[in-house]
């Protein structure tokens, strides 16, 4: 029979193995750091294994530490999942649950929807981080994150809570001074402003809105940024040409900062996707999640990767 001293440590160690860090878990578990450390030393002496390599700078699981992992997370994780299941017995969804997400796109489209959903759940509590950067989910023990475009990472669970749409835009004067493109072969001529890539390039992929048409362009440009509001601001400012949310652009619109280009084009809209580290997910999330689905209707249905 397990006792539950050996579950409490295998507990332990989990958190460990996923925050690579000692000092991380300690405040994650809000156990003593000393207390931690004795611990997982205990247990290497019981088993006469080592399960971490440990210098001043990381803590890296050994092989026999990895194959211990494999087997015991999901057991972790189950056992989190069934006191779960015991709260929900007895009221609604509660808890905390933590969301990471850009910065524009909290303030103008999830942030609306959460307050409209706290309303509905008193019992759940909320910390969001706003920031142009992918969160490390497991490390930072994010619950939920919320990513335009496609999630490549195989290690982590996607569903597609909805979809973006992009069109582009650029400064009347940066117009006056470049000339307005009259067809998609015009852009070339251009300066983009672009997500970060590789290439000093992006190949833009654009689809007539009436006829049905689509063609691509390479376009060249001087601005690779990962923050939608910055590049949004270095259109205003005559920079160049940006694919953007029209939704996120409604104030510089209405104030002339900035006009459509090629108004009758459109790229394909780009997806947004709630990531998370694990299918197992408390209550909590789970209604977070749902709400966000039903209220941003992706017109493409949900996806999976494993």
């Amino acid at each position: 029979m397990l006792a539950l001293s050996a579950l409490h440590d295998m507990v332990l160690f989990v958190e460990v193995a996923r925050t690579a860090s000692f000092s991380r878990a300690s405040r994650n578990l809000q156990v003593p750091p000393a207390t931690l450390s004795r611990r997982i030393a205990a247990m290497e002496r019981e088993f006469a294994v080592r399960l971490f390599d440990r210098t001043t700078r990381r803590v890296v699981l050994t092989e026999a530490g990895q194959r211990y992992y494999e087997r015991c997370a999901h057991l972790v994780d189950q056992a989190k999942l069934a006191q779960e299941a015991l709260r929900e017995s007895a009221e609604k969804p509660s808890g905390h649950v933590r969301l990471s997400m850009p910065v524009d796109l909290g303030v103008v489209v999830i942030g609306p929807l959460l307050s409209e959903f706290a309303q509905e759940h008193p019992g759940i509590s909320f910390e969001l981080d706003l920031s142009s950067r992918n969160a490390d989910l497991v490390g930072e023990r994010v619950d939920l994150a919320i990513r335009l475009g496609q999630v490549r990472d195989e290690q982590l669970v996607a569903r597609q809570i909805g979809s973006v749409e992009q069109r582009l835009f650029a400064s009347p004067a940066y117009l006056a001074r470049r000339g307005v493109p009259v067809q998609p072969a015009c852009l070339v001529e251009h300066d983009g402003i672009f997500f970060p890539s590789e290439q000093r390039q992006s190949l833009w992929r654009l689809q007539a809105d009436v006829r049905g048409q689509s063609t691509e362009v390479v376009v060249r440009g001087r601005f690779f940024v990962n923050n939608i509001s910055l590049m949004r601001g270095l259109a205003e400012r005559g920079m160049g040409v940006a694919m953007l949310d029209p939704g996120l652009v409604q104030e510089p619109l209405a104030q002339g900062r900035l006009v459509p280009v090629l108004p009758t084009w459109s790229a394909p809209r780009l997806p947004m996707h709630a990531v998370m580290a694990s299918r197992l997910q408390p209550a909590s999330v789970r209604a977070v999640l749902d709400y966000l689905v039903a209220r941003l209707a992706p017109p493409s249905g949900v996806v999976l990767k494993a």
